[in-house]
């Protein structure tokens, strides 16, 4: 495991502030169990992962080309040098996000079959929300669906026809199922 070298850092913060609007300082500060100590990312073969810093620490035994991952995996790098966010950071997401959609239970599954979120499956969208912004989807029982990219603002979505699509799919919980040779 090697820290983040500083160009992969800009590509990452920018990629994970636009989905959840918070710094990476803020998810190392929010950790998961107050006991478990603090966190950390890490850069492991175009992949950053989300690692407690003891674990890190006994992780320097395994050699890096033995060492398969460790901790959550948040994204991985493009041959770009883009950044793209998975599912498996969906529950850190969630719990920072600014911008949210919650969906009516009748139109959850097409979601989960990776479908557009369109305005007639839409239940509730939070205020301010402009296009090109990173929103987390719910269900209507607030449980993390997956993420996307706000296709129209909160004030077009209540004058769209019920055909039109309002939030972009970019992934969801069903890529466990779809891809989990990939993953």
């Amino acid at each position: 495991m090697r820290l983040r070298p500083q160009q992969c850092s800009k590509s990452f913060s920018s990629s994970q502030a636009t989905t959840s609007k918070t710094s990476s300082r803020t998810l190392l500060m929010k950790v998961p169990d107050p006991d478990s100590g603090r966190y950390c990312f890490r850069l492991h073969k175009n992949k950053v992962y989300y690692v407690s810093e003891s674990l890190v620490k006994r992780a320097t035994n395994i050699a890096r080309t033995q060492l398969v991952s460790l901790g959550t995996c948040i994204g991985r790098f493009t041959h770009g040098g883009s950044f793209h966010l998975t599912v498996q950071c969906l529950s850190l997401v969630a719990s920072n996000a600014k911008h949210k959609v919650w969906l009516k239970p009748t139109s959850e599954m097409s979601f989960l079959y990776g479908n557009h979120v369109l305005k007639g499956g839409l239940g509730r969208i939070t205020e301010n929300i402009v296009p090109g912004d990173g929103v987390v989807v719910f269900s209507m029982s607030d449980v993390p669906l997956g993420f996307g990219i706000a296709a129209k603002s909160t004030q077009d979505c209540r004058k769209l026809d019920p055909n039109g699509i309002v939030v972009l799919h970019q992934t969801d919980i069903g890529e466990y199922l779809r891809m989990e040779d990939d993953l």
